[in-house]
């Protein structure tokens, strides 16, 4: 089964996504006002067997994705976790004792199939490919060992980026990776199982069709086990916490000269048994100062 939010005749409902379209399921559990709240009460199975047999309600066409958990408590982003990554940093480090973390809004992302935005104050926006994984079991100081225990469901992510704005302070990028609807999260999630799903899947990035990104999970230099061992060290992780899991080398700013995405350019990032997420590019519309 694949999970969605998504919005249609200007409501907001969540339900499994299918070939030909969305089958709604939020009507049948108003206890339940968003998928965060599903994950939260271990209902995702709930939701499977109340979509067995049910037809398309919305086909598609007749819905927006949006992004598949919309209220996170928080988003952690992992940074600079592949080696040929790593290797982009003159720093002479092979490999850092321990992994960059940043936070991201939930309004820096957009769904499935939406525009991500280019602000006029900036003309470097750039992707970055990743897998995400949603905290289903709330924990403090997880082990390794126990840390697929927590793991609730994966989706995908472009964890776009403003490159000129990470550079505006000397220690921080929390500016250039939180403009409104500068990425993209979804389109949908996938309920978690079984380790094989993440140990060792391929993870690439296409922009306009040109393969950017392609590199797989076990060659993480933090490993996703790591990731939650680390991260609930310092803070509990929460059932719909997001941890974005880091991105390969071949962003565009790595290219000479750089290739930054332009409006009506398409990114596509995919994961193997995850799926395809799918965005274009438009300039942001300004009308005035508030």
């Amino acid at each position: 089964m694949r999970f969605a939010t998504y919005s249609a005749n200007g409501e907001t409902n969540y339900g499994v996504a299918t070939g030909e379209g969305m089958i709604a399921l939020s009507a049948d559990f108003p206890q339940w006002a968003t998928l965060r709240q599903v994950i939260e009460s271990g209902g995702l199975h709930e939701l499977s067997i109340a979509a067995q047999g049910r037809a398309v309600s919305h086909p598609n066409g007749s819905f927006d994705f949006l992004i598949p958990i919309p209220d996170p408590e928080k988003i952690i982003c992992v940074g600079v976790n592949f080696p040929d990554r790593n290797a982009e940093y003159k720093d002479g480090q092979e490999a850092p004792p321990n992994m960059s973390l940043f936070i991201r809004f939930p309004r820096s992302f957009c769904g499935a199939g939406q525009p991500i935005i280019l602000p006029p104050e900036s003309d470097k926006l750039d992707y970055e490919g990743e897998i995400a994984v949603v905290i289903g079991k709330e924990g403090r100081r997880i082990s390794q060992e126990n840390a697929f225990d927590h793991i609730a469901a994966l989706t995908l992510c472009n964890e776009g980026t403003l490159r000129d704005w990470v550079r505006h302070a000397k220690f921080n990028v929390t500016q250039g990776k939180n403009w409104d609807r500068s990425g993209a999260m979804g389109p949908w999630l996938v309920p978690f199982t079984a380790a094989a799903q993440l140990d060792d899947i391929r993870l690439t990035t296409r922009v306009n069709g040109d393969l950017r990104q392609d590199n797989r999970t076990s060659r993480m230099l933090f490993p996703i086990r790591r990731q939650i061992e680390y991260i609930s060290t310092f803070t509990t992780l929460v059932p719909g916490d997001i941890i974005v899991t880091g991105t390969p080398t071949g962003a565009g700013a790595r290219f000479d000269p750089p290739v930054f995405l332009r409006p009506g350019d398409v990114i596509e990032v995919e994961a193997e048994g995850i799926g395809k997420l799918v965005n274009t590019v438009e300039d942001e519309l300004v009308e005035s100062r508030t």
